[in-house]
This record gives structure tokens, C-alpha cells and sequence, in this order.
């Protein structure tokens, strides 16, 4: 996996009565990720929203592999496994130090304002190519 990552401490909100990292507070540091991921690459995804272009999660597959807690400091590192015509796959990691704690695999859909599918524009495209 790509060292393109971001460093997160997981907060008491982030956590189940237990103290344990609710598997649904995972989203959003993944969506987090690709966020800064994206911004890394030149691509503002809210101000492509603004312009009516829009990267919905169309499908997520997620492994779970071992806990974090409040307190921890977590490291979320995403690449893109592949660009397509109208979508993107990203591969996505959470560790805790060396320990892995979270696998993802996650497909976005470029739609227009509408939701209709359509292609990434060029100017992005040309960012997201895989060197």
C-alpha cells in the first residue's frame, strides 16, 4: 500500500459504551482518508460537488481485524487500486502502529447532481492517473 496516509486520535464519540471503536465510526475515517487522499492530488471534492460532480460510495467491503480504542492514535492510509471511466477503486488500510486493524476496499461512482453516472472529467482524471 501507498505511504499516502493520515494520523487520527479516535475520541470518546468514536467509541461504543465499551470504549471500543464502533465498526461504523470506521467509515468515516475511511471517507476521511480519500477526502485528504484526493486534496493531496489536486482534487477539491467539495468544490467539485459545488460544480455538480459528485463520488459517492457505491460499494465498500471492509475486513476487520482487530480493535482500537479511545485514547489510540490511528494511521489511515488509502491508494487507488484502479481508475475507471466513471468510477474509482480505492484500497484503503487503518493501523495502530504496526497492527493492522481494518482492511477496506471501496468503489466511488462519479454522478452529477442528478446521481446519473457519468465520466471523470479530464482535469481530474489526469490527476488520478496511477504512475
Amino acid at each position: 500500500m501507498a505511504e499516502n496516509f493520515i494520523e487520527k486520535k479516535i475520541y470518546y464519540h468514536d467509541t461504543d459504551c465499551g470504549g471500543v471503536v464502533y465498526h461504523a465510526a470506521y467509515l468515516d475515517h475511511l471517507e476521511e482518508g480519500r477526502t485528504e487522499f484526493l486534496r493531496g492530488k489536486g482534487i477539491d471534492v467539495g468544490e467539485l460537488a459545488r460544480q455538480g460532480t459528485i463520488f459517492p460510495v457505491v460499494h465498500i467491503e471492509v475486513d476487520y481485524k482487530c480493535p482500537a480504542v479511545y485514547g489510540d492514535t490511528i494511521r489511515i492510509m488509502t491508494s487507488i487500486e484502479k481508475v475507471g471511466h466513471a468510477s474509482i477503486n480505492f484500497d484503503q488500510e487503518i493501523k495502530k502502529g504496526g497492527t493492522l486493524l481494518l482492511r477496506a476496499k471501496v468503489v466511488c461512482a462519479c454522478v452529477d447532481s442528478s446521481l446519473k453516472a457519468k465520466p471523470i472529467p479530464d482535469t481530474e482524471l489526469s490527476k488520478l492517473k496511477i504512475a
